[in-house]
């Protein structure tokens, strides 16, 4: 089986040195002065709990290393208004184009159309990431742990501080976790989907679950199909989820979201 997750690292350190010649961080910094603060992303999805609902953070997903295509007719703007009125919490948006189809222009355009916060979904391993992210609207950032050393994460950590971004760290072993905790997480993703074979089992949420700290809020991600999944996990105090594919493939996505969100 070979390794996906070290392969997309590989090609992102090329795209990253790219970037950084095309816009500098200078250029950067002054786009973000001209931005609105970031949106409070990890309250939102407390906000969706204090009311008995499901905090779903709703992904726009065009395609995945493991399934292919995931949605044909694809329009991003059009997915994310549908999710808004859904209710959904949050939006995350795949910027990854040779392994998602993802793309930056996704992001930057849906930050005009929604009111809602934005998870930048990628792989981020250099502080420029965090900034252009910003620049381009991200509200929140997604740090992987298993493609991330301690003292990249101690530097990743400063810069989301520095931008007031929130942070939704994704672990998917109890090791990841325990070398998570020393760093304060206020949100942690468990990603149920193991990421160098991309199979999936959301016992793994429960599992890792049982070790994290009450105010810590946890977050389910891969492999939520339905509502059963989500009250099963539920009974488990896990009542936030990452859910992309289930969506995309919907043909009803605003209805099937207001049944998750509800607990329908």
């Amino acid at each position: 089986m070979k390794n996906i997750l070290q392969e997309i690292v590989n090609y992102k350190k090329i795209e990253i040195e790219k970037s950084k010649k095309m816009i500098s961080v200078e250029i950067l910094n002054k786009k973000i002065k001209s931005l609105s603060k970031p949106l409070k992303f990890l309250d939102e999805l407390r906000n969706k709990n204090e009311v008995g609902k499901a905090g779903i953070i709703a992904e726009v997903k065009k395609a995945s290393p493991s399934k292919g295509i995931i949605k044909k007719d694809f329009n991003h703007i059009e997915i994310a208004k549908e999710y808004e009125k859904g209710g959904a919490a949050c939006l995350s948006i795949l910027t990854d184009t040779p392994s998602f189809q993802g793309s930056p222009q996704y992001l930057k355009d849906i930050r005009r159309n929604t009111k809602l916060p934005i998870l930048r979904k990628d792989f981020i391993i250099d502080t420029y990431q965090i900034i252009e992210s910003r620049s381009w609207g991200a509200d929140c950032i997604l740090l992987i742990m298993k493609i991330l050393k301690n003292k990249e994460l101690s530097k990743l950590i400063n810069i989301c501080n520095e931008m007031n971004m929130d942070i939704l760290f994704e672990i998917n072993s109890q090791e990841e976790l325990e070398r998570l905790l020393p760093f304060n997480p206020k949100m942690i993703g468990i990603n149920n989907r193991n990421l160098e074979n991309f199979e999936t089992d959301i016992e793994n949420s429960i599992k890792i679950k049982k070790n994290i700290p009450d105010d810590i809020l946890v977050i389910s991600e891969s492999g939520i199909n339905d509502v059963k999944d989500i009250s099963y996990l539920g009974k488990h105090n896990i009542n936030n989820f990452l859910i992309g594919e289930r969506l995309m493939r919907s043909k009803n996505i605003s209805g099937e979201l207001s049944k998750l969100v509800n607990k329908e």
